[in-house]
């Protein structure tokens, strides 16, 4: 199935110091490529894959879980510390979970976390009704383009896929258990307003991560996609700056300012 137009995975070569993007549920490489442009005008090694069953249709979401999305970027990762001395891995929503689960299972082969609105579970009675509804519906209305800044827009499904949805309860309750054994730096960045993953979400993941280097930052400007919403300059920069300061030499020349 053809790859919809701007939602193509995005690599870059560059130095020795490389950076992992994971994207988000029913979302693409597109809401990421500004990030992984910026951080690969740095001169980083970047990798933005497409998950499996994102960025064609939803019908071929249905047909893939958590363990085929976890499979792609763990693969990523490899390759990418066969080039690189220092990885680092990020994400956006359940790219963050990805991400995370990333650090706790590889451990010293992950220099450091970056996470932006990090989802950590699905909420509400929808979620307790999706081993039985998955059966009968097979999708309900999508969950893209939550962005404050006027004519943003995100590449992903206006339907999401219930059984795939399930699979991805299943997988937030499995990262949730393994947040312990991230002992990384970590840096998360949240909206202060998010219509899609509330903030809950990244208190619980600060309050189970065994991290002690751990920087919070609240962006007042942007809703869920902050990616791609009026804050994505303050996500760049705080971006190289974590990185800067945990590989020596990177975030040396100017940033690259995006409106």
């Amino acid at each position: 199935m053809p790859v919809l137009p701007g939602a193509e995975p995005y690599r870059r070569a560059g130095g020795e110091v490389g950076v992992l993007l994971c994207h988000g549920f029913t979302g693409s490489p597109q809401s990421l490529r500004p990030w992984a442009e910026s951080l690969a005008e740095q001169g980083l090694t970047v990798s933005l894959p497409l998950l499996p069953g994102h960025g064609t249709r939803w019908e071929d979401m249905q047909l893939t879980g958590w363990q085929d999305w976890y499979a792609e970027v763990d693969r990523e990762l490899r390759s990418l510390r066969e080039h690189c001395t220092r990885v680092f891995v990020a994400g956006l929503s359940m790219g963050g979970a990805l991400a995370l689960r990333l650090a706790a299972k590889h451990g010293e082969d992950v220099a450091g976390v970056l996470v932006v609105n990090p989802a950590n579970k699905i909420h509400g009675l929808f979620a307790y009704t999706l081993a039985v509804s998955r059966h009968f519906v097979r999708t309900v209305p999508g969950i893209v383009s939550d962005i404050a800044k006027e004519g943003g827009v995100e590449i992903g499904y206006d339907r999401v896929p219930l059984h795939a949805a399930h699979s991805l309860r299943t997988f937030f309750r499995l990262v949730d258990g393994e947040l312990p054994q991230v002992t990384q730096p970590l840096l998360l960045l949240r909206s202060a307003q998010d219509h899609t993953v509330p903030s809950a979400d990244s208190a619980r993941i600060l309050s189970r991560v065994s991290s002690t280097d751990v920087t919070e930052v609240v962006l007042e400007q942007s809703y869920h996609v902050a990616t791609l919403d009026h804050d994505a300059n303050r996500i760049f920069e705080e971006s190289l700056g974590f990185i800067g300061r945990l590989a020596t030499g990177v975030g040396k020349g100017r940033t690259t300012a995006r409106g």
